[in-house]
């Protein structure tokens, strides 16, 4: 594992990825995008969830392994809530002309509504399919901004104003929470062939308990870890999980997949 000076843990180089990647194949192969963003090819099929690849506010420690200009063309993108780092606006408009479909749940529709993106708007557990694969929005608690004067007198932020995804591929099934505090129904969910499993000991995200709990409700499925190592922000805990903390807590540890941001994992290989 490598660390900074300032002890936070950093990803890996960054693998960079481009047209190749878009490519119809036999599987699935599932890629972390950096920060809190995942990019699947399932059999040709493309998705990006909650893709950060350009203008974030924060200074980062890792390049983003593609660009925008090097995306050919992707069938649907998916975003969990509305954060910045989750919910990038310039992302977005960028994409706008090479994606079929943008989905979240209504809030975050209603935002890309604001950026002329046509959003479909979800309700929690409710489904749709991307060409054969099936797309469920998950529970999650993550609604942080009502705790914060600049935000909560804006508008108040409710739970169904976030989610995850579980994904139903040929190839086995994908789940990400999201950004959350660790649910009751998050630990009775079918068996999933894969977690992109946010690791934060944060108290708007799983936190440490939170993360050992759901991590042994699973306890063979492979964890790809998304949401650490990847911004400069030694004072935020939201930005710094290590995962060898992770590792010492739960059991089969081997599975913790310490990725580098576009590298590829095949599904159930």
């Amino acid at each position: 594992m490598n660390y900074n000076e300032k002890g936070q843990a950093v990803a890996p180089k960054a693998q960079y990825f481009g047209k190749e990647a878009f490519e119809e194949t036999g599987d699935t192969v599932i890629r972390w995008l950096g920060n809190g963003g995942a990019f699947i090819n399932s059999r040709g099929t493309t998705i990006m969830i909650d893709p950060l690849l350009q203008d974030f506010d924060m200074p980062l420690l890792v390049d983003m392994p593609t660009t925008v200009n090097d995306i050919p063309h992707l069938d649907a993108v998916l975003l969990t809530h509305c954060d910045n780092d989750h919910f990038s606006r310039s992302t977005c408009r960028d994409l706008k002309n090479k994606c079929n479909e943008f989905h979240g749940p209504h809030y975050v529709a209603e935002l890309l509504e604001e950026e002329g993106i046509k959003g479909n708007g979800h309700t929690i557990y409710e489904s749709f399919a991307i060409n054969d694969i099936q797309v469920s929005l998950t529970a999650a608690d993550h609604a942080w901004q009502n705790e914060r004067e600049k935000y909560s007198k804006l508008r108040f932020y409710k739970n169904e104003d976030f989610c995850g995804y579980w994904i139903e591929t040929k190839d086995g099934m994908i789940w990400m929470p999201g950004d959350s505090r660790l649910l009751p129904e998050q630990l009775k969910m079918p068996v999933p062939d894969v977690i992109l499993f946010d690791f934060s000991d944060s108290s708007w995200h799983i936190g440490l308990d939170g993360a050992k709990q759901l991590a042994d409700a699973y306890p063979n499925t492979p964890l790809i870890l998304i949401h650490w190592g990847c911004v400069d922000a030694p004072t935020m805990a939201e930005f710094n999980g290590d995962p060898n903390v992770l590792k010492e807590m739960i059991v089969n540890p081997e599975r913790v997949k310490v990725l580098a941001p576009g590298e590829s994992f095949m599904l159930n290989n």
